[in-house]
């Protein structure tokens, strides 16, 4: 096994977790083997325990402790006050931002940014476009296949570096209706801020029992966790920059751990799938980057190491 060039980076924490918990979880991935971390509320700006103050305090931190610190912006812009913080975020002069949607395209234009996974970025006339406006790192969308990605890095801009979500629940979507909310049957603008029962977000399963997605305020997520630590080798062969690991309320160093030993070429990647499916809070799914349904596991490794560890369980 051999060393690979590529980044890890570890993407904003898509749940809504308490003030102290927050902190806590940042103080523990300053001392993590990553390269880039990505701070923000990405989801649901009624989010309100962390403020724009509370996570430049945090980056301030983590750039001390020698990371790369990105600021994300929300998917999902909403209101006069989403758009006020959206422009405090652009305007604020000492970290990288992460685009989300193209209102925060249009604010970066002309300095340097990142254009997140939620920015449908899907051929190259818009990754060219997007290059044009100051883009230096782009996230694929997260159902992008390796084979559709291979076409799209065939025209890729000069210097324009390139991000997989790697790990996590995947962001399948948002909405302007509060599906945590509904759930207890609370309107939006009086849900009581129950996503905070839900770390991880909400189980949604089928009429057969079966988990299904994952229920996190506005979004929608996969209720299988992508795991692509199999496909790292692939990635670098195709000139992949950074793999993106997702926070999950348990594991996450552990996890970080993981893929910087595979990125050094001290894991395999059966070993490694072997070891995370313990650490996995459902089965693990890959099928967007085989040009599968995304719901379906490829890999055989990761299903065999998951299956033997529910067996052990029980």
């Amino acid at each position: 096994m051999k060393e690979m060039n590529m980044k890890l980076a570890l993407g904003p924490v898509l749940y809504y977790w308490q003030r102290d918990t927050l902190f806590e979880f940042y103080e523990r991935i300053a001392a993590a083997p990553l390269d880039i971390v990505y701070l923000g509320e990405t989801v649901c700006s009624k989010r309100h325990n962390f403020r724009l103050e509370d996570w430049l305090e945090v980056a301030k931190k983590l750039a001390a402790a020698g990371k790369q610190v990105v600021l994300s912006t929300q998917a999902l812009i909403e209101s006069e006050s989403d758009l006020k913080t959206l422009r405090r975020l652009a305007e604020n002069g000492s970290y990288t931002v992460e685009a989300n949607d193209m209102g925060a395209v249009r604010l970066m234009s002309g300095k340097p940014f990142v254009a997140g996974p939620h920015i449908n970025t899907y051929n190259p006339q818009t990754l060219a476009l997007l290059a044009e406006l100051g883009a230096q790192r782009w996230v694929i969308p997260v159902e992008m296949s390796r084979r559709m990605l291979t076409g799209m890095l065939a025209g890729k801009p000069q210097g324009m570096e390139t991000e997989v979500f790697a790990y996590g629940r995947l962001p399948l979507a948002f909405s302007a209706r509060c599906f945590t909310a509904r759930h207890y049957n609370l309107p939006k603008d009086d849900c009581q801020f129950r996503c905070l029962d839900h770390a991880g977000g909400l189980t949604l399963k089928t009429r057969e029992g079966q988990p299904f997605l994952a229920l996190n305020g506005i979004q929608t997520q996969s209720s299988k966790v992508y795991n692509l630590a199999a496909e790292l080798d692939g990635m670098e062969q195709l000139g992949v920059d950074v793999v993106r690991v997702s926070p999950q309320p348990l594991h996450t160093e552990k996890i970080l751990a993981l893929f910087r030993l595979r990125l050094d070429g001290s894991l395999s990647a059966s070993e490694a799938e072997q070891q995370m499916a313990r650490l996995m809070p459902d089965e693990a799914c890959d099928g967007y980057w085989h040009d599968r349904p995304g719901i379906e596991q490829v890999s055989t490794r990761g299903q065999a190491g998951f299956d033997r560890m529910q067996s052990t369980a029980t």
